[in-house]
């Protein structure tokens, strides 16, 4: 799925978003219309977990698109996005933007409430879960082997924007901490009584703000120069 800049607006960027575990693209069509009002390109790809050569095909069909050029990555989305970049099979892709990175320890298996509450405090986001665009139990499936192990924070130049709810039952903030702090170039935002679903939840518009607060930066050069600065008083 894809969402295009306003009428006689100039593109200001593409991202390509990567559907955590059991998602369809459809769940980020509120995430693409409000990042795509600001005039960015977003596409939405498929379930890397359900079929990773599809998903890359995706990814790809998209790097000839307007720069910068942004893999936004969601729970598993956020490991297949870091390990393209890592293996070189994402070439010229400019900045990475990772949302409820998956914690090294797998969350037990809950029943259906509780799986919507690990996600969201989003009523409308709930609802859309509820509906054929998820499959109910995907997210506490094991991570593909290898996938973890390949998304080396460490070993990405780019620059890395982290959006991580604070109250995320499935990936515990504390465990993501330590794996930004290992990339070169990484901010991490945490979200105040966010869960898993960071781009989705009842907090969406501050966390695309801050998506696009960063897109802006990062249209002025890898280094992130500052745009608005807090005077001291």
């Amino acid at each position: 799925m894809s969402w295009s800049e306003p009428d006689g607006i100039a593109p200001r960027g593409t991202l390509i978003v990567i559907p955590g575990r059991g998602e369809q693209p459809e769940l980020y069509e509120r995430f693409g219309r409000r990042v795509s009002f600001d005039g960015y390109r977003v596409h939405a790809v498929t379930d890397p977990t359900q079929d990773a050569t599809l998903a890359l095909s995706q990814v790809s069909a998209q790097l000839a698109g307007p720069a910068p050029l942004v893999l936004v990555g969601s729970d598993t989305g956020a490991l297949f996005a870091v390990g393209l970049v890592v293996s070189g099979q994402a070439a010229g892709v400019d900045a990475l933007v990772l949302a409820g990175l998956p914690a090294a320890t797998e969350a037990a298996p809950v029943g259906w409430d509780a799986e919507l509450e690990s996600r969201t405090a989003c009523p409308t986001h709930r609802a859309r879960l509820a509906g054929t665009a998820l499959r109910r139990g995907a997210l506490y499936d094991p991570v593909p082997e290898g996938w973890a192990a390949l998304a080396d924070l460490s070993a990405v130049a780019q620059p890395v924007l982290g959006i991580h709810g604070a109250d995320d039952p499935v990936s515990p903030l504390d465990a993501a901490r330590p794996r930004y702090a290992s990339a070169p170039h990484a901010d991490l935002v945490s979200i105040t009584g966010g869960k898993h679903d960071a781009l989705n939840d009842a907090t969406h518009r501050t966390v695309a703000a801050t998506v696009v607060e960063f897109l802006e930066r990062l249209r002025l050069g890898p280094g992130l120069p500052a745009i608005a600065t807090r005077e001291a008083l």
